[in-house]
């Protein structure tokens, strides 16, 4: 597919990157959404590209997202931006959530919190962020996500509360 984009080394979005009008999102169940921007029916979200990142792997209350640290996510110490690893963690959160929404439902992050428990580096490689749905009412849904290098060595865990509501309410684009 000529729209193809790789998010970092190996990884390719074959729906290139953008948006995809509320209307079409709001059409169909979160699970089915995301699984079609899996399969490169629909672009990744631009953020993905812009910092190495992507969603693998979908299922009920369950959202993964693979990433590659890089030199150009660095703070000024030399380690890879705290920032960098709760973009992360908040994408496997948040469509965690997406995944059990139905038709005509959004959301949007409450709140967040993220523990980094090691540093990430230029040199970590490849990272795994899991999101799982612990609560999903009427208006709200919990999430927690853990991010793990290649070996299994935990980097960070978050958790989130996203607000449910009718896509309706959110600006059109």
């Amino acid at each position: 597919m000529s729209d193809a984009v790789e998010l970092f080394p190996g990884f390719v979005a074959r729906g290139g990157a953008g948006t995809v009008p509320h209307d079409v999102v709001g059409s169909i169940s979160g699970l089915e959404f995301l699984q079609r921007i899996i399969q490169g029916d629909y672009p990744v979200p631009p953020i993905g590209r812009h910092l190495g990142f992507g969603l693998s792997e979908v299922a009920e209350g369950r959202a993964v997202f693979r990433g590659m640290p890089s030199a150009a996510y660095l703070n000024p110490l030399g380690v890879v931006h705290g920032g960098w690893a709760a973009t992360l963690l908040d994408s496997a959160l948040g469509c965690a959530v997406h995944t059990l929404l139905q038709a005509g439902e959004g959301y949007s992050t409450v709140e967040f919190k993220v523990n980094l428990t090691r540093p990430i580096t230029a040199n970590t490689g490849e990272v795994v962020a899991e999101g799982r749905v612990l609560h999903k009412g009427r208006t709200t849904a919990v999430s927690e996500a853990s991010l793990k290098d290649s070996t299994g060595k935990l980097l960070a865990i978050g958790t989130e509360t996203c607000s449910i509501f009718p896509i309706t309410q959110l600006a059109p684009r």
